[in-house]
């Protein structure tokens, strides 16, 4: 593997592109069209390309920051420039909103995909360019997954039901809450319960799925022991706590997706709950070799 490609696999953080997958299939799964893998496949292409240029242009706003505090990230270093950067995290966002409106024009589902795919684009510069020292940044951080619940939904020909908008709820407080435990210095502290109040929505919001089925018990188990887990991380003593936790939360998110997907009840809901499952510790894996935060 070339240096350049070894450097833009560290740009994209692409070991966190197993759960953008699993928000794809969710997405779908949730709007009852019925995830057809072709669809899956092309829309979760398109999203990558998106999520990748979305922390592409990450690293090109934050290399002042990043020159202070984390002077080895590849622009800081002189791996390679700015502009580059912000060429390419650019670029793919709008590959992969015109792949998705191309899907749509093809498949004759009107404008609505290529639209808010192009929010999901908006969106994802928005949070690039205003994330540091916004204490709505964990909402945006959400609002991007949300989003591509919703692009999925729109570019399968699915509808943004009550199951779309209950799970895009879900994962939004999932997220935020993810980022709220992160920066909690003493978990048991009362200032500090807010944080685990958020991450306590999303399995309020999915007490039925254990009653569907085997799948959605075993989702909603795993889901349940991925963030006890986390928590324990970030209330032990070792310095890579935090990291460790928050790749942990990230992996979660499949899992969360599978909890929803199970609690749809669809057709062929637990065939695509343990795909999505299989996220987690892919995501896990994929963290190994290169870093996701």
């Amino acid at each position: 593997m070339s240096s350049r490609a070894r450097v833009y696999l560290r740009l994209g953080r692409v070991s966190n592109l197993p759960t953008v997958w699993t928000n794809v299939l969710c997405g779908m799964a949730l709007s009852g069209s019925g995830p057809r893998a072709s669809e899956v496949a092309l829309v979760g292409f398109a999203v990558s390309l998106m999520y990748v240029g979305g922390m592409f242009l990450n690293d090109a706003f934050d290399r002042e920051i990043d020159a202070r505090e984390r002077p080895e990230r590849p622009i800081p270093s002189g791996l390679v420039s700015a502009r580059e950067v912000f060429a390419v995290g650019y670029g793919l966002l709008v590959a992969g909103v015109l792949i998705v409106g191309g899907h749509a024009y093809v498949a004759h589902r009107g404008m609505a995909p290529a639209l808010a795919s192009a929010l999901l684009a908006g969106a994802i510069v928005l949070y690039d360019a205003w994330h540091k020292g916004n204490p709505l940044s964990p909402a945006l951080m959400g609002a991007c997954r949300v989003l591509v619940y919703v692009s999925a939904a729109l570019a399968a020909g699915g509808q943004l039901g009550s199951a779309v908008i209950g799970g895009g709820v879900a994962l939004l407080f999932y997220l935020i809450g993810l980022t709220a435990i992160a920066k909690q210095e003493n978990l048991l502290a009362v200032r500090s319960l807010w944080a685990l109040g958020f991450m306590a929505v999303p399995f309020l919001a999915t007490l039925g799925a254990p009653l569907t089925g085997t799948m959605g018990t075993i989702a909603y188990g795993a889901l349940a022991g991925c963030v006890i887990h986390a928590v324990k991380l970030l209330r032990g003593t070792r310095k890579d706590r935090i990291p460790r936790a928050v790749v942990t939360l990230i992996a979660g998110i499949s899992l969360l997706d599978a909890v929803l997907i199970a609690k749809s009840g669809a057709p062929g809901a637990g065939g695509a709950a343990a795909l999505a499952m299989m996220g987690f510790p892919l995501t896990l894996a994929m963290q190994r070799v290169v870093r996701g935060t």
